[in-house]
């Protein structure tokens, strides 16, 4: 089979690769703490369940528009002017199977040869894998552990050159857990004036996941900029709903038209029974979302605490997500060999940095989505693992 020399330029998602060889070792019959996914280990609300087993039992079981149900693209719009007043029209808003479809669609339309794409970097690494197979040449965004893994509005706009097209930023942020204060959005959305050729992405998957009083900035908040900014958000991360497979976009009306034809030519629509589930989401009780958030932010005290008590690491407190990311350069172990390590050897799963971009080298992504006893554990077997290997040098 000869396939087309664009395959060879399609990433991978590492946090799967480890989770499998993690399975693999448990199945051998091998103790693992598995803090390399990100995935919360908190039950869907019951009400969310019902939901769409009602559905179900009511019969939604055929194809629903290629955008979405117009309830639920409707509770979107509601949804969003009642978190960050932010006026959307439900005909801006397409429903997808997850978040990935809309950094999927929107990489798509703007990415070619000749083209640039602007991403963080460390970051989720599929933007900067469906950048290369589009043929663009990705122009990575540094995120630095001094500023709390924000990015810097004067260095993003230094970057923009007239073959930028789209420009992509995330936060609260995966993997490093930073969030971009609320000052350097505002400098970035003054300086975009002057780049009307620029489109921005803003992944905003854990817009409610923020901690010690630190509110969430929409961007479509910018008017200005309304009509080139895409959003990504979804239900997987805040509602614990990732194997349910739900996101949206909010699309400038310009474009959602093409959005909407991405989609039929890929998988046509979401789950019509999850598209009711996600709408109780929406429309229900947020209570299950406040005590999962209390949770987390235990969690994160807890990890932040312990990794920053190890030999060789230092952790920042994330203010944002479910990720922490410690600089482990003091160990003298590069990333992606101590994160072998520690799963063969410590049973300890977590991510190298450097599986979210070159800047990723030097740390660790340890997602505290899990509870508080395995984050516990997991820290002591990396401090004795650790330990050892000193004692053996």
């Amino acid at each position: 089979m000869q396939l087309a020399e664009r395959m060879s330029r399609l990433g991978t998602e590492s946090a799967f690769e480890v989770l499998a060889r993690a399975k693999a070792l448990e199945a051998q019959g091998k103790s693992i703490v598995n803090l390399g996914i990100g995935s919360p280990d908190f039950r869907t609300p019951d009400n969310i369940v019902e939901a769409g087993i009602k559905a179900l039992r009511d019969g939604f079981h055929f194809y629903t528009p290629a955008k979405g149900l117009p309830q639920l693209r409707e509770a979107v719009a509601a949804y969003l002017k009642r978190q960050y007043s932010v006026p959307v029209h439900a005909d801006q808003v397409v429903i997808v199977p997850g978040g990935k479809p809309t950094m999927y669609f929107a990489i798509s339309m703007f990415g070619e040869p000749g083209a640039e794409i602007m991403y963080p970097n460390p970051g989720f690494p599929i933007y900067e894998s469906v950048i290369k197979y589009t043929g663009a040449t990705p122009v990575p965004i540094p995120l630095r552990e001094e500023n709390g893994f924000s990015f810097s509005a004067d260095e993003v706009l230094s970057k923009i050159t007239p073959r930028t097209r789209l420009l992509i930023f995330n936060t609260p942020a995966n993997p490093t857990g930073g969030v971009v204060p609320k000052a350097e959005l505002d400098k970035l959305a003054v300086g975009l004036a002057n780049h009307p050729h620029v489109t921005v992405l803003a992944d905003e998957i854990y817009s409610r996941m923020t901690y010690d009083g630190e509110k969430h900035h929409c961007f479509l908040s910018y008017e200005h900029l309304r009509d080139r900014t895409i959003l990504l958000d979804g239900w997987s991360k805040t509602f614990s709903m990732t194997g349910w497979r739900l996101g949206f976009g909010v699309w400038p009306m310009s474009i959602v038209a093409h959005a909407e034809r991405l989609q039929i030519n890929s998988n046509s629509c979401a789950s019509a029974p999850v598209q009711m589930a996600g709408m109780e989401a929406l429309n229900g009780p947020q209570d299950a979302v406040e005590r999962m958030m209390k949770a987390f932010d235990e969690r994160r005290k807890v990890i932040v605490a312990g990794l920053n008590s190890i030999p060789g690491f230092r952790c920042v407190m994330p203010k944002g997500a479910f990720y922490a990311f410690p600089n482990i350069t003091g160990t003298g172990i590069g990333a992606k060999k101590l994160e072998q390590l520690l799963l063969n050897e410590a049973g300890v799963a977590v991510l190298a940095g450097t599986a979210f971009g070159q800047y990723g080298e030097g740390f660790l992504r340890f997602s505290y989505a899990s509870s508080t006893e395995n984050i516990q554990e997991a820290l002591r077997r990396v401090k004795a693992f650790l330990a050892a290997q000193a004692v053996a040098r």
